[in-house]
């Protein structure tokens, strides 16, 4: 079952609507505004839990600093500098942190209007926007294509990113989930199919290295409470290496029994315990602050564009970008 209404405007009018796709008691709530995933409801225990954080004003999307539920890009995460060379040519991007760009710049595409064409049959939306040469700074024209659909308690995101010529892609879907609703996500327990990472330095731009969890907090081969993982509080905020042997890639389970399972083919994972959320209330007026969510993000390794020993994804008119994330919220 699917509903769509319009839920706000942008400053010049255009409207952002708001899709809702419903399977047995799970609920999803998407923007067409950075096909944002706005909000995530399931059943559990007898009661509706919302379990993504979100804004309690669909215009606050249009700003959205910390990227709720977006789809970050066209380069997600940070690029040192803000530039790269492709084929000989340097091409100076957007700086939106500092000297550095993230995940795509000022706009990038987690705050562009995307048409959306919606499946009730499928239960899926068909989101499409076209990036014209020079966006950011990026070279070439993109055709975006996200197809996002629920599945009985799944949700299946199909990312797409077709050039006209050859151009860096690398998109990383952004929820924030809590399990509880609200409280702190460092009571959770988090399981992750990765033995390597990527270190940062100044500016969270990965070092080149790529280093053994062994003996670190970022050791979650074996599922383990991210507090007992970080017992001082520091947060975390890192690509990890993932080895692709284990299916699911990554769980987490809370202490009211719901478990997320995520899936994925990319070469890392960002875990991001929001460590930097600033105060505010959340839309179903939940305290979001200091690790109230929990970022998961599917990815290539950050600043790849720039880091010989990283693979960085080339899409081409024959070769498109893809990416196929499916994350199970269920008991």
């Amino acid at each position: 079952m699917t509903n769509r209404k319009t839920v706000a405007h942008t400053a010049e009018g255009m409207g952002i609507d708001e899709i809702t796709l419903t399977s047995g008691t799970t609920q999803v709530s998407l923007l067409t505004l950075g096909a944002v995933t706005r909000d995530w409801r399931v059943s559990h225990s007898g009661r509706e839990t919302s379990v993504v954080l979100g804004h309690p004003d669909a215009a606050d999307y249009i700003a959205n600093p910390n990227y709720f539920g977006a789809i970050a890009g066209r380069i997600a995460n940070r690029v040192a500098g803000g530039k790269f060379t492709l084929d000989g040519i340097t091409y100076q991007c957007s700086q939106n942190e500092g000297e550095n760009m993230l995940h795509g710049g000022h706009i990038g595409l987690a705050r562009r209007m995307f048409e959306a064409q919606v499946d009730s049959a499928d239960n899926s939306v068909l989101f499409s926007y076209h990036s014209p040469d020079g966006e950011e700074g990026f070279p070439g024209a993109v055709d975006f294509s996200y197809k996002i659909s629920l599945n009985g308690t799944k949700v299946i995101y199909e990312l797409v990113g077709t050039p006209d010529r050859p151009t860096p892609i690398n998109l990383a879907q952004h929820n924030y989930y809590n399990l509880m609703g609200q409280g702190d996500i460092r009571e959770y327990a988090l399981f992750v199919d990765a033995d390597m990472f990527t270190p940062t330095g100044e500016g969270l731009i990965p070092t080149g290295e790529i280093a053994s969890v062994d003996g670190t907090p970022l050791d979650f081969r074996e599922s383990i409470e991210i507090a007992q993982a970080d017992p001082a509080g520091n947060g975390m905020d890192v690509n990890l290496v993932l080895r692709g042997e284990s299916n699911p890639t990554a769980t987490v389970t809370a202490p009211n029994g719901l478990r997320l399972a995520l899936h994925t083919q990319e070469a890392g994972l960002q875990v991001y315990t929001g460590t930097y959320l600033a105060p505010q209330k959340g839309q179903n007026r939940q305290d979001i602050g200091k690790f109230s969510g929990l970022c998961l993000e599917p990815q290539q390794f950050p600043n790849s564009v720039n880091q010989s020993g990283f693979e960085a994804k080339i899409a081409t008119p024959d070769a498109p970008y893809t990416q196929t994330l499916t994350v199970d919220i269920s008991e």
